[in-house]
Order: C-alpha cells, then sequence, then structure tokens
C-alpha cells in the first residue's frame, strides 16, 4: 500500500465554479453539498457555480465553500479504499483536516467554519488590516525587521516555504515594513487580496468568542495524525486539537515546518485534496524530489487514482 499523506487548501483557492463537475458525475456528493445548504440554511451551491466571485470571496463564504468542496472529493477517495496515513491543512484547511481525521463531522464543522469566517471579518476595523507576501528573504530576516517596528502591529502570519513567508498586521504597518523589508534585500513584497490582519496578534480580539463557540461543538479524538499549524506537530487529542484551534486564529501558519516533519514518515505523494494547486506548489518548493498530486476535478481525480492502484 503506497503512503499518502492529504493536505488541504485554504482561503484564496476559492473560484467560481468550484467541484461542479465533480458535484455533477457524483450522486453521493450532490447529496453531500445538498445538505450543507441546509445546514447553513443557505444557498452555498450557487455562490459556488456561479458566484459573484465577490461574495464567494467573502470569508464566511470561502470557508465553508472550500471545505465542503474538499470533504466532497475526500470521501469520494475513501469509497476507493484510499486513506492517507496523515493530514494537514493551510489554515482554514485544517478544518478539512479533522473532518478526514474523524476529529470534527462535517455537519458540525461547516457552520464553525462559517461563524470562524464572521469573527474574524468583524474583528478588526474593515480596511485597516492586510496582509503581504514577503519573496526572498529568510524568516529570522523577516522577524529582525518586524522586531524593529514598534509603532504598529506586524506578525509573521504564513510560513510557506523557502524564500515565500506572509506577514499580518494594520495596513500602516504593512507599508512600513515593506519599505524596510525591501531595503533588507526582499526581491518583492506582494500586498494580498485580503480583508483583514489574519494570523496576527490583531486577531486576538475575536479568540474569546470563538472559543466559546467552540466549547459547543464535539471534537473527537482523531483517528491518523493530523500536522497542526500552530505547532507544526502531528496531534490525535482532541483537547489539544481544540487548544490549536483557538491559538490558530492569532497564530503563524507552519506550512514549511509541517511539510518537512511529515517528510520524515517516508510519504509516498503528497496529495492536495479540493481546489487549487497552492500548496502541491508550496511542498516542490520545500523539497523538489517529493511527488505531489492535485486532486480537484475528475480528469485529476482518475489520475491520482490509478497512480495509486498500480503497483509499487
Amino acid at each position: 500500500m503506497k503512503r499518502v499523506a492529504f493536505m488541504f487548501p485554504g482561503q484564496g483557492s476559492q473560484i467560481v465554479g468550484m467541484g461542479e463537475e465533480i458535484y455533477n458525475n457524483f450522486s453521493s456528493v450532490k447529496t453531500l453539498y445538498e445538505n450543507a445548504n441546509n445546514v447553513l440554511d443557505k444557498d452555498l451551491l450557487s455562490l459556488m457555480f456561479e458566484g459573484p466571485k465577490e461574495k464567494l470571496t467573502e470569508t464566511e463564504n470561502a470557508q465553508p465553500a472550500l471545505l465542503l468542496s474538499s470533504i466532497a472529493i475526500h470521501s469520494l477517495l475513501i469509497e476507493e479504499d484510499i486513506q492517507p496515513l496523515m493530514t494537514v491543512g493551510h489554515s482554514l484547511g485544517e478544518y478539512s483536516a479533522l473532518v478526514a481525521a474523524g476529529a470534527l463531522a462535517l455537519d458540525d464543522a461547516l457552520p464553525l467554519v462559517h461563524t470562524r469566517g464572521q469573527l474574524m471579518e468583524k474583528a478588526f476595523p474593515k480596511g485597516q488590516g492586510t496582509m503581504a507576501a514577503v519573496l526572498g528573504l529568510s524568516q529570522s530576516e523577516i522577524q529582525v525587521v518586524l522586531n524593529d517596528i514598534s509603532e504598529e502591529i506586524v506578525d509573521l502570519a504564513n510560513i510557506n516555504c523557502p524564500g515565500q513567508i506572509v506577514i499580518s498586521g494594520s495596513v500602516k504597518g504593512i507599508d512600513l515594513a515593506t519599505e524596510k523589508l525591501k531595503a533588507k534585500g526582499a526581491r518583492r513584497v506582494l500586498p494580498l487580496n485580503v480583508s483583514g490582519p489574519f494570523h496576527s496578534r490583531l486577531m486576538k480580539s475575536a479568540n474569546e468568542e470563538f472559543a466559546a463557540y467552540l466549547d459547543d461543538v464535539k471534537i473527537n479524538n482523531a483517528s491518523i495524525p493530523v500536522y497542526v499549524n500552530v505547532t507544526a506537530t502531528p496531534e490525535t487529542d482532541k483537547d489539544n486539537i481544540k487548544e490549536s484551534l483557538v491559538k490558530q486564529l492569532y497564530s503563524p501558519v507552519r506550512f514549511e515546518e509541517s511539510i518537512g516533519n511529515m517528510l520524515q514518515e517516508n510519504i509516498d505523494a503528497f496529495v492536495e485534496v479540493g481546489t487549487g494547486k497552492v500548496l502541491s506548489g508550496l511542498v516542490k518548493k520545500i523539497n523538489r524530489s517529493v511527488k505531489t498530486f492535485a486532486v480537484q476535478d475528475m480528469k485529476s481525480l482518475d489520475e491520482f487514482i490509478a497512480w495509486y492502484k498500480e503497483a509499487k
């Protein structure tokens, strides 16, 4: 049996039309999508397939849409008896990873990420917080620059791969950091099209309300290890999972470190399950020799299943 790890994408991977081909080909997926509409009491299905893009991109809509598209494809892989040894998700994707590992039920996870999106949106005044990708500097080089900014809050947000790190903070802070990072030698500092300073200390105001909401959600021990964003280490204990979800709101996503740790487990392939190819690209930048798949439509689904079932 081949040793595979499933990866689940986060916000930013959503596109109009996401999951539609899979939906049209599998009655089990149709049932999942229609049930999601009922659970959320909103027409998520139409938003995903028809847009408009601006509405789909809103955090409270993008998060359940990405979760649903990932878990729909995951369910098809499970039907083919393809079981991952471990899972990892990028930010929001951690919720998909937890559903795949049995720690959360989909019907609980959908309203949970919808609420998470709402709380993230209102945690900091709209238009006053943002994020930017820094290319060409190491984590330690960036941290030195951020430590030198005392008048505004700017934090490391996503440590994605060598040479690509995202920072998050107030708009003024990001502008200031951009100047300093370019002076330090950053190849580029690219503003991201996001609605807030996610994974920074500015998200702590959402923390208490989110933790209270999470108290009413049933979390189980995971059946397989989930490499959590906050520590980049494998976790199965339900209490530790709950704690990591609360901290994740205002802590950096340690994706590069997570993949590095997972590579120690002799993985044959990393499989991105859901919309887009962002995580597959990051894994290739972490280790070029690693085999990756991005399963998001019929063609990529069939290709991965064929590879998995052929003799090792």
